[in-house]
């Protein structure tokens, strides 16, 4: 049941914060910026498209792997999936920023709680998450180093949100970097909560 609190909660808060770096228009992540690029390319929701893209990653570490699908990362990617359109399409609907500062200070609240909910999500121990899966599959089949690795897989995302028109700035430099010293700064308190 804690480990089921945890992986709600922190996907909740992770999700509030991926919304608030898109509404920002500051530049979101690089996956979330191909996201919300195919949404506006081709159609369907932002969520939809985590839930897909997600598929397909599963499928292709699965391929680069050797192994089975991932199938328990399918619950993970729906309930995020489902998570940021219910931001995205009730409470943060129709809310549009104007103000430079105000969009700045958002997005800073965003990338906070971004880095919060995967600290408070990871100690549930529960599927990785396919993009982290692709990082994974990238070191298994290259031999390349973890942190080489996961810049490989956000630079392919980079690069399709870019063709894609996706949300691409100063913001998604920012998440890039600043996320893992982020999650690092409140890992700790969370893993002794949960000891």
């Amino acid at each position: 049941m804690k480990r089921f609190l945890f992986y709600v909660v922190g996907l909740f808060v992770l999700t509030a914060g991926i919304t608030l770096t898109i509404k920002s228009d500051i530049g979101a992540g690089a996956w979330d910026a191909l996201n919300v690029g195919l949404s506006e390319t081709i159609g369907f929701t932002v969520g939809s498209w985590v839930i897909i893209v997600g598929i397909i990653l599963i499928i292709v570490n699965a391929i680069l792997m050797r192994a089975w699908p991932d199938f328990f990362a399918l619950i993970t990617i729906i309930v995020t999936g489902l998570f940021i359109d219910f931001w995205l399409l009730t409470l943060f609907a129709d809310w549009t920023i104007s103000d430079v500062f105000i969009a700045y200070a958002v997005f800073a609240i965003g990338m906070i709680l971004v880095g919060l909910g995967i600290a408070i999500y990871l100690q549930a121990k529960f599927a990785v998450i396919p993009i982290d899966g692709l990082m994974l599959a990238i070191h298994h089949k290259t031999g390349l180093s973890i942190r080489t690795s996961k810049t490989i897989g956000e630079l392919i995302a980079l690069l399709a949100a870019v063709i894609l028109g996706g949300p691409i700035g100063i913001g998604t430099l920012a998440i890039t970097f600043g996320i893992g010293p982020l999650v690092q700064f409140f890992y700790p308190t969370f893993e002794k909560m949960n000891a």
